[in-house]
């Protein structure tokens, strides 16, 4: 055992440790001189071009690099619109070089974004600090305002604890591995093809686009590090919180996960502000000239196309993330589920998922953080730094904001910048204002993080962006374009997606109707569970798209593309927020499945159960929230994409004016074939976790059929087990590792099917068949994407909570059995909604004093099980009916009984559907997006945007 910066991280590779710790140590070291060198650079002229320009040489080479691409620098231009003589042929009548704003602009924007970006790391330091308190082993004093517990389940809590962490570590290794490979080989690709532009080689545009890429996916992989690292750090603390008696261990427990939670989202949001802010001032530097009197142009153009190479970088990380994350938890989750919950140990016994002898548990722990954490971390760090790479480039093309200065062109960093402000401040509520006092309090506090977040930024938009933007903007058809009109997209987005995310919770929540209606279905077995779940999946769509769609309209007749990207910075605008809540539901639930596999008491159990079911609401919301602001970033980019590649055509020919026409044969065929690859996919994906999901059965089963003694073990009580251990027997554990193995291949295997097909559609076609074609891949792709997205993720978050309200015995006393004495079932129904629950289904027991007393159904089944098995097993299948306390006699259907089987079932069908697939749709689109706008210039280059086999009608 050796201490380290985590408590109680046990080091199995101290070589293969410190050399992770030193690459992670390597990358923020040239983080931070890449972001001192940018800040100098900016306001010294100091960078590569400004250093050459100080020499006569230098000056003669920029000037006939400039001759060359037909923008001659002017000499002094004294009225100060633009550097150049006239616009560079092919670039669609824009003017190239800007001269620069006054300095104060620039000097605000590094104070907005500097200060901003410094405030959000800090707080997750201090939050990081303040759940690093939380001892593991509590002293005595703690103990005594805790829920006992025996030292047996402390110490086994501690070790189960270091085992998901060390499970983590290597399956996390093992993918940025393949992801370090991916991104030098695909950097490369970018390099070579992204420098040949109009017929010719432009090696410093291919470079400077392939070093954003690397930036980007390196950005990335160090989110989901942070996030995973941190998630497996504070789920046992969650659970030790939760061992505190009354309000104290609600309050600790939550504001354990929720402060955790926090850490991933202020330094995600943070670092990745940061980040691209200062390769955007390098790039300012390399792409400036200087005239005759020393006042700076930028070429703008070149500036933000290449830095779309950032966003790009974070969007692949995120497919294989999602991807390999999403195969890995659910082929762990399915398999323990399956295993234990179906097939049983034999004798009729189950086994919950979270025993500690289910071979595939550790695994499942493992894929929580994956999938969740890692995963949806490297997400939504993509849709940040593609919204704000499009909104930039877009806004580029604008006379107006290019001229305005710095601080306009800007203006999407400074919504990111002042949401960290807003999330920080408004975190106060939930753990010390508003703080939970119980169970009901959580998904409270929880709903109100998000309103008054998005209350917040409302008020803080209007002044932002009136300081910021110029009185009139046009931006290519769109003409008149006003701060206000850009306020209200950018809001529009805000509210839309705290919308979303309401009415997701309405689906997948089973506080409400829909959930407890799919949870009903099972009295009749899992078909209909299954069918019901799907009907609501498909339903839960109409009202998140109409929403989309009305921003999408708003925001495009307002401000043009440059509204839709506004209206994705809105939505991501209080991403800290949005990534604390979601992050803390894989922490809630890792810290139930410890405390299970703890066998701590259950009072402890019942909490971490109430933090989880909550965490799978916020989880569901969290993926409406991710689908939604896709949707919104992915038009962004394809707004971009049309952008950039309009920029080389004649005017009259501009897409940008013209528009995409939809009755071409090209843009029409490609529709309907983009409008298939998001279920290409999805098969794909979905394939992939049952083969996996399927092997891990198999491996669960070997165990329990070769290892001595493992069923035995494992078909016990704790208390069996106690009197077991007592006698001087040792009970048998299973082999964690070879399940963690089976994910882990299958995993990084599996991820590199779909991982290709997304990349090369979008390269594939462009090449071939032109500009117009991908336009028409793009629209069908992510009109589709939405859409599958949404019902997947609702569908499988409504069939886990069914589950989940299943598990907390709400069923009990809601389906008759039918015994030859039964009551109308009209009356049953009209009696069960009023009585239903573990309560309504109490049993007379024990005896005290001489008179028998009500006992929980838990507790007397389980006694049941030691003194009547044959009677308990009838009781769990339905063949018994169990007496309620007003008389009537029902089906029980708590945990381990068969509607419990059959609302796992759907739980499993549904895993791949919410964990995998669903949430990998939103980075398909996106990705294909941002590979489009990254490669426009490639795909003009080729018969003038008409492909290879010159499909395409641009310039006809």
């Amino acid at each position: 055992w050796m201490p380290g910066a985590m408590v109680g991280l046990r080091e199995i590779d101290p070589n293969g440790v410190r050399k992770r710790q030193l690459m992670g140590f390597g990358a923020s070291v040239l983080l931070a001189v890449c972001m001192v060198a940018g800040f100098q650079a900016a306001h010294k002229g100091s960078g590569p071009v400004g250093l050459l320009q100080k020499s006569s040489i230098g000056a003669n080479i920029l000037k006939m690099q400039s001759l060359a691409n037909g923008t001659a620098p002017a000499a002094a231009a004294g009225n100060g619109t633009a550097a150049s003589d006239e616009a560079a042929p092919g670039d669609g009548g824009s003017v190239l070089f800007i001269k620069d704003g006054s300095l104060a602009g620039l000097v605000v924007a590094d104070i907005i974004v500097y200060v901003c970006g410094a405030a959000g790391v800090g707080f997750a330091c201090y939050l990081y600090w303040i759940v690093s308190k939380i001892n593991l082993t509590a002293d005595g004093e703690e103990q005594s305002l805790m829920v006992k517990s025996a030292k047996e389940s402390d110490e086994e809590l501690v070790v189960i604890y270091e085992t998901i962490q060390e499970g983590a570590q290597a399956f996390l290794w093992a993918e940025y591995q393949i992801c370090g490979i991916f991104v030098v080989g695909f950097g490369l690709l970018i390099f070579v093809l992204c420098s040949h532009t109009s017929g010719e080689w432009s090696w410093n545009i291919g470079g400077l686009t392939a070093l954003s890429f690397v930036i980007g996916g390196v950005t990335s992989i160090l989110s989901g590090y942070i996030g995973m690292m941190v998630a497996v750090f504070s789920n046992a603390r969650t659970t030790v919180s939760a061992k505190y008696e009354g309000e104290e261990g609600w309050q600790r427990s939550f504001n354990c996960a929720f402060r955790a939670g926090g850490v991933m989202g202020y330094s995600l949001v943070a670092l990745s502000l940061m980040t691209v802010y200062t390769l955007s001032l390098c790039y300012r530097e390399y792409f400036s000239v200087f005239g005759a009197d020393g006042e700076r142009s930028i070429h703008y153009k070149h500036l933000f196309e290449c830095l779309a190479g950032y966003g790009l970088g974070g969007s692949a990380i995120a497919m294989f993330g999602r991807v390999g994350g999403g195969i890995f938890t659910k082929a762990a989750d399915v398999g323990a589920d399956l295993s234990g919950k179906v097939i049983g140990v034999g004798d009729g016994k189950k086994l919950d998922e979270d025993s500690p002898y289910n071979p595939g548990v550790i695994a499942d722990n493992v894929g929580d953080n994956v999938g969740d954490v890692a995963g949806m971390g490297s997400d939504l760090f993509g849709s940040f730094g593609e919204a704000s790479c499009a909104a930039m480039l877009i806004g580029a093309s604008s006379a107006a904001i290019a001229e305005a200065g710095w601080g306009a062109l800007v203006f999407p960093l400074y919504i990111s910048a002042f949401g960290i402000l807003v999330c920080l401040g408004v975190s106060f509520v939930a753990t010390d204002v508003y703080p939970v006092k119980k169970e009901e309090d959580i998904e409270n506090v929880l709903k109100v993080q998000l309103f008054l977040t998005s209350v917040g930024m409302t008020v803080v938009l209007f002044p932002l962006a009136y300081g910021a933007l110029p009185a009139s903007i046009d931006l290519g058809a769109t003409t008149g374009v006003t701060p206000l009109m850009c306020y209200v997209a950018v809001v529009s987005g805000l509210w839309g997606g705290c919308l979303i995310g309401f009415i997701t919770e309405l689906y997948t929540s089973h506080s409400y109707t829909p959930v407890r209606d799919v949870a009903l279905s099972a009295e009749t077995g899992a078909a209909t569970n299954i069918i019901y779940g799907l009907a609501l999946g498909y339903q839960s769509v109409i009202l998140p798209v109409i929403i989309i769609s009305l921003i999408m309209f708003t925001s495009v007749k307002m401000c043009g593309m440059y509204g839709v990207a506004l209206a994705a910075l809105g939505m991501l605008s209080t991403l800290a927020t949005c990534l604390a809540i979601d992050v803390y539901g894989p922490i809630s639930d890792n810290a139930g499945g410890i405390a299970e596999m703890a066998e701590l008491p259950g009072e402890v159990r019942d909490k971490t159960d109430a933090l989880d079911a909550a965490g799978n609401t916020t989880a569901a919301i969290g993926k409406g929230f991710a689908i939604g602001s896709a949707a919104l970033v992915s038009l962004a980019l394809f707004g971009a994409f049309i952008t950039r590649a309009s920029a080389a055509m004649a005017a009259d020919d501009s897409l940008v004016i013209k528009g995409v026409n939809l009755l071409t044969p090209v843009v029409f065929s490609f529709i309907i074939f983009g409008a298939m690859i998001p279920y290409w996919f999805s098969a794909l994906t979905m394939r992939s976790v049952g083969e996996a999901a399927n092997a891990m059965v198999l491996e669960i089963a070997r165990q329990f059929a070769d290892i001595q003694g493992l069923s035995d073990s494992a078909g016990m009580d704790f208390h069996e087990r106690a009197e077991h251990i007592a006698k001087g027997k040792k009970l048998v554990k299973p082999d964690y590792k070879a399940c963690i193995a089976i994910a882990t291949e299958a995993s990084l295997r599996e991820m590199i099917a779909p991982g290709v097909l997304v990349i090369l559609s979008p390269i594939l076609v462009g090449t071939f068949a032109g500009v117009e074609a991908v336009a028409g891949l793009l629209a069908g792709a992510i009109a589709s994407s939405v859409q599958l997205a949404i019902s997947m993720s609702n569908t499988g978050g409504a069939w886990d909570n069914a589950k989940k309200y299943t598990e907390k015995g709400e069923l009990n006393g809601m389906f008759q059995f039918r015994d030859g004495s039964s009551i109308p079932l009209e009356d049953f129904r009209i009696a069960a909604e009023a009585n239903h629950g573990n309560d309504a289904i109490k049993q007379y027991g024990a005896t005290k004093g001489g008179k028998q007393e009500e006992v929980d159904i838990k507790d007397w089944l389980s006694e049941l099980a030691s003194k009547d098995p044959q009677r308990y097993i009838r009781i769990l299948t339905g063949d018994e009916g169990i007496k309620t306390t007003d008389g009537r006699t029902c089906v029980y259907a708590g945990k381990k009984s068969a509607i419990h089987s059959a609302v796992v079932v759907g739980d499993t069908v549904g895993d791949p559907l919410k964990d995998t697939s669903g949430p990998a749709l939103n980075i398909v689109m996106k990705l294909m997006a941002i590979i489009s706008v990254v490669f426009a210039d490639f795909f003009m280059s080729i018969n003038g945007g008409n492909g290879l086999f010159n499909m395409g009608d641009i310039g006809a």
